[in-house]
């Protein structure tokens, strides 16, 4: 039977159990698939759930719903990785870092003022760090925004950060923006400060911000080439209810449903003969270098790098209730309202399914790398595609890949996480592929987190193991007696 156990914010797990399962399964099947800590289980009634008695024992049917109490937000570990490096905050509101220590892997000369972290953001080797009060603390790659010295006085009730691969920027409460970083990527906002006010959100490119005011006009800034200036289409930008972004390039939503792109052609700042199309659309999705719009009526438009999934054409009359778009570097994978899957772009990174198609039915949700896509279906088991040593081949571990509900990449492999705690991992060895060193610690886990080149499981008793690359995480050891007493 089925019992869905719902949060008090409306998410809710579908949990399958017996009516000899006990409270405390079903309790411990919904941390696995919400991903946080529950303290107790109250019944429709009011009537709070022994965590012994079996759910037949206290009326519980198939189809019943139950609400869960959760442990107080400050009792949980966040992990955040860039590349190379991994940052984990405490329960205790401190920071545990490792990893590259010149990328963000090292917090020693900053470690006194990491006390009541709630969240942590990264370029590609530095972190930026929001505490309680809305102070901002950094650490890392100064030329990657590591230090923020001469920000520091305007780093004050920040409540978001958006990064690029070398800038920071942060929105304060009153909706001004501060930056630092490299200057050329996004780190020097000077030229357009004025501008920058009710800010309601941020998106990057690589060397590049687009800020939404809340009048909906953008905003832009950082290299040009990479959509920091507007001045082509800035009096389209008006009614903008969404931004998404490229490697290099932005498109902007209307609330008309028609799209604004700039930036670099290369990478989809030029939506070229998909522009008449681009009406009634929904939801903008992107690769590394391409863009795919759905549309109102679940219909896809794609443009940007015809070798990075910018050209759809070949697939498009099998592009129809579509409801969401995942990618690859290189390749778009569009998951249909019925669970069937349409791939396109490069063929070997992804964008050619054929050999898998017939099993890829009733798929739930598809995770993809740099050169390979993975598809949980609703029975558990995973389809894999792309390319083989990064994951596109999993039939060493076929007959493992049972019962899963999560799956988290690195550039070059995955890691299953299954609804009995257990990992499986395959892909580049290296880079987190290969788990043996550690396959006797992966019971338990309640979350995976990945950097490009490593993983780190985070178990129900509050422990965290990690395997890959020694210099991107995979090595935990000089933390390791800091990696206890968490949860998630």
């Amino acid at each position: 039977m089925h019992v869905t156990v719902s949060l008090l914010s409306g998410q809710c797990a579908c949990c399958a159990v017996s009516r000899e399962s006990s409270v405390n399964e079903l309790r411990r099947l919904a941390q696995l698939q919400l991903s946080i800590r529950i303290e107790s289980l109250v019944s429709s009634t009011g009537l709070c759930l022994k965590g012994n008695a079996k759910l037949g024992d206290v009326d519980l049917a198939d189809g019943d719903l139950v609400n869960a109490i959760v442990s107080e937000p400050g009792h949980c570990i966040q992990c955040h990785s860039h590349g190379t490096a991994f940052a984990g905050i405490r329960a205790d509101g401190t920071v545990v870092t490792w990893g590259h220590p010149q990328e963000g892997g090292d917090c020693s000369t900053v470690a006194a003022e990491l006390v009541g972290v709630q969240r942590i953001h990264a370029t590609l080797a530095a972190f930026a760090a929001i505490t309680r009060g809305g102070r901002v603390v950094t650490w890392g790659s100064v030329r990657h925004g590591g230090d923020s010295s001469k920000v520091r006085s305007e780093l004050l009730n920040v409540q978001k950060i958006e990064a690029t691969l070398r800038a920071f920027a942060g929105i304060k409460v009153d909706g001004s923006v501060v930056t630092w970083g490299d200057p050329v990527s996004g780190g020097d906002s000077t030229a357009v400060r004025e501008k920058l006010i009710d800010i309601q959100g941020i998106q990057s490119t690589s060397r590049a911000f687009a800020a939404l005011r809340s009048d909906g006009t953008v905003v832009a800034w950082g290299w040009p080439n990479s959509g920091g200036s507007t001045n082509s289409v800035g009096h389209l930008l008006y009614d903008v209810q969404e931004l998404r972004s490229s490697f290099g390039a932005f498109a902007a939503l209307r609330g008309d449903g028609r799209v604004i792109t700039w930036g670099s052609p290369d990478y989809g700042g030029d939506m070229g003969d998909s522009q008449a199309q681009l009406r009634g659309v929904a939801k903008i999705h992107a690769s590394h270098a391409a863009f795919a719009a759905i549309k109102q009526d679940g219909t896809v438009v794609t443009w940007g790098g015809t070798d990075h999934g910018g050209n759809s054409c070949p697939m498009q009359d099998q592009l129809v209730q579509v409801e969401k778009i995942f990618c690859t570097v290189r390749a778009f994978a569009a998951l249909r309202t019925d669970g069937s899957v349409v791939t396109w772009g490069y063929p070997t990174d992804g964008g050619d399914s054929s050999y898998v198609q017939d099993q890829l039915q009733k798929v739930r949700d598809i995770q993809g790398n740099l050169a390979a896509f993975a598809a949980i279906r609703e029975d558990g088991r995973v389809v894999t595609w792309g390319y083989p040593d990064y994951g596109g081949d999993s039939e060493a571990v076929q007959a493992q890949l049972t019962g899963v509900r999560q799956i988290t990449a690195t550039s070059r492999a995955f890691a299953a996480l299954r609804e009995d705690g257990l990992v499986v991992t395959w892909g580049h060895d290296a880079e987190g592929g290969d788990s043996s060193s550690v396959q006797d610690r992966l019971f338990g886990v309640f979350d995976i987190r990945a950097s490009c080149g490593a993983f780190v499981a985070v178990k129900a008793d509050g422990t965290a193991v990690t395997w890959g690359h020694p210099l991107w995480g995979g090595d935990s050891s000089t933390v390791r007696d800091e990696l206890v007493n968490l949860a998630i």
